[in-house]
């Protein structure tokens, strides 16, 4: 596996993504910048002070709107060209530029939610019926009543949010532009190894001695960075944690529940229900994947392997487009219109090279279409990760086109259902083509190693671990990488029991995740996949109906809560039935796999 990371430059084009949809030049971004810089000055000279009436509230809302279209297209035209490659200054110096502009765009539009939180509640009440555009925003504004700061905090907290976004960053340049792998040797044989190459290959290679020595190397480069990367996400929880109470909260918990417009009970419940009820089926999967290797003991290192690694099915960028077109089609011409355009308008950067974010996303500028990151390495598993993010897509593409862009802010504990909702269709569409138990058995192994494990069980450890820092946090203490590893390890232990062994460099698995500097993100995973599981169960028993209504949820956008969004669809998340029926699901999966086993194995 002697996979060389080619530098950005050298990539083919045909596999990149092309921003020039969104500016077609340098020059088009700079005059959008000084145009959104110019739209900000005259709004704050037209209309500070002056928020007292309704229709002065509302023009100044339509301005703002306007505002924040182009800042959404620059700030990802900038963003996004970092993204593919970390390693040019070119791009950074435009990223940091733009994040200057923005906060001091910020600081001085902050006048307007200050402003608007201070005149009586008649002339709010007055302005939310005299425009349909504006007014859930306006009851936003309501709802953040109490936990609004004296408006010039306002303008200070705004003009300082890109020093308050640096941890973020000074984690994401740790692990993407200083921790360099050295390759690690195994039997004589020289092998390259990076975060992506692990991530994406060495944690499910099938060579065991090769597996947990790539391991053992990743864990080491980590080890090296565990106190810089400790102290940045100490610098993300202690900010959190100000800004709470600061605005009124008891609990860092709640002050970030309150923006996804759910509650504690909804939170701990995903957590708890999970690390109790799930983990036995997790513990049998295990034990089915210890046998099937042969291996002697089952150790962290291992779990991702697959179920029957000889069978994975090699795939190309262009051997995709059949599988995802007949799989999703399901969702409407548009949507497979939608689809047609990703592929051939180059919504997508598939290229593997060198300084290119890990993992896969999808970003959705509103006003112009979604581009998607994802490194290809010609597996099939690769078709369930571009359906999950085209999952995204179609998404917003439908809130996009259906809503005005105050309304296109989905709460993070529902915006994953979308994308996993996908990969359930995925799931179901291939096991109908293909009656070989080989394959089926690879489908379902898919669902398990990949869709679930990534949602109920990677996030979800995350979630459990990031209950624990808040915690202590609340309580005034602070984390060092010492108390972040022992809380990592004793959550993994808990989880996995006596079935796997969780070894050194396993407690490390904080340091991988950048999640944890969105606030409570990594719970939504399992959240937005247990409405998903429910209504994908709903679409094979009932069809078109079901189908309709969940294109009517996707074009909903933020006009609804979570729980308003889920029960549109047929799903009630105020009781603990369908995260119960969904565990149910995962195990009744797990049971078809070795049920498939003993099958194919005779």
């Amino acid at each position: 596996m002697g996979k060389i990371l080619k530098d950005r430059k050298d990539v083919e084009q045909s596999l990149t993504w092309d921003l020039s949809a969104i500016y077609s030049t340098e020059e088009q971004y700079n005059l959008a910048v000084k145009e959104l810089q110019g739209l900000t000055f005259e709004m704050e000279k037209n209309y500070k002070g002056r928020l007292n009436t309704a229709s002065n509230i509302n023009q100044c809302l339509d301005k703002v709107r306007e505002i924040s279209k182009l800042m959404y297209l620059t700030g990802s035209y900038a963003e996004l060209a970092v993204s593919v490659d970390h390693t040019n200054n070119e791009n950074q110096d435009r990223l940091m530029n733009f994040m200057n502009i923005s906060s001091d765009i910020g600081s001085r539009i902050s006048f307007v939610d200050s402003e608007i939180i201070q005149v009586d509640e008649r002339i709010i009440e007055d302005a939310i019926s005299e425009s349909k555009e504006n007014s859930n925003y306006l009851k936003d504004i309501k709802r953040n009543k109490p936990h609004a700061l004296h408006p010039e905090v306002e303008r200070v907290l705004a003009a300082l949010s890109g020093t308050l976004e640096a941890p973020y960053s000074i984690y994401e340049r740790a692990k993407l532009a200083d921790m360099n792998f050295n390759n690690f040797t195994v039997d004589g044989v020289e092998h390259p190894l990076s975060f992506g190459l692990f991530e994406d290959e060495w944690e499910y290679e099938n060579n065991t001695k090769v597996r947990r020595a790539a391991f053992e190397a990743f864990s080491s480069k980590l080890r090296e960075y565990q106190h810089t990367v400790a102290a940045a996400y100490q610098t993300q929880v202690q900010k959190e944690k100000t800004m709470a109470t600061l605005r009124g909260f008891d609990s860092v918990i709640d002050s970030l529940l309150f923006s996804q417009k759910v509650d504690r009970e909804l939170y701990n419940r995903q957590i708890d229900l999970i690390m109790e009820r799930l983990a036995p089926h997790m513990r049998k999967y295990a034990r089915l994947l210890q046998k099937l290797h042969k291996i002697e003991e089952m150790t962290f290192a291992d779990l991702k392997i697959g179920v029957d690694p000889g069978y994975e099915p090699n795939i190309s960028v262009e051997g995709s487009k059949k599988y995802i077109e007949e799989a999703l089609s399901i969702l409407g011409e548009d949507y497979l219109k939608m689809i047609k355009r990703a592929y051939d308008e180059r919504w997508i950067d598939f290229a593997q090279n060198k300084g290119k974010s890990t993992g896969a996303f999808c970003a959705s500028p509103y006003g112009s279409h979604s581009f998607i990151l994802i490194s290809w390495a010609e597996k099939m598993a690769e078709v369930f990760v571009l359906a999950h993010e085209l999952g995204h897509a179609g998404h917003f593409t439908l809130c996009n086109e259906s809503q005005n862009i105050f309304d296109t802010e989905v709460s993070t504990y529902f915006v994953e259902a979308p994308s996993t909702m996908n990969e359930m269709l995925m799931a179901n569409y291939l096991m109908k083509v293909n009656d070989d138990p080989r394959f089926k058995r690879w489908v379902l192994s898919s669902l398990i190693g990949h869709t679930y494990y990534h949602n109920f069980v990677t996030h979800l450890l995350e979630a459990a671990y990031q209950r624990e820092v808040y915690k202590i946090i609340d309580k005034g203490g602070s984390v060092q990488a010492t108390k972040l590893n022992e809380i990592k390890r004793s959550v993994l232990e808990k989880f996995w029991g006596e079935d796997v062994k969780i070894i050194d460099g396993a407690e490390l698995t904080w340091m991988r995740q950048p999640h944890y500097y969105m606030g409570l993100y990594p719970y939504t995973y399992s959240a937005g996949l247990t409405i998903a599981t429910e209504v994908s169960k709903r679409i094979l028993s009932e069809g078109q109906p079901a189908i309709d209504d969940w294109r009517e949820v996707l074009k909903a956008g933020s006009t609804k809560t979570p729980v308003e969004l889920a029960k549109m669809a047929g799903v009630d998340i105020t009781t603990e039935k369908p995260l119960l029926d969904t565990i149910e699901h995962i195990g009744n999966i797990i049971d078809e796999i070795i049920k498939l086993t003993e099958e194919i194995e005779g």
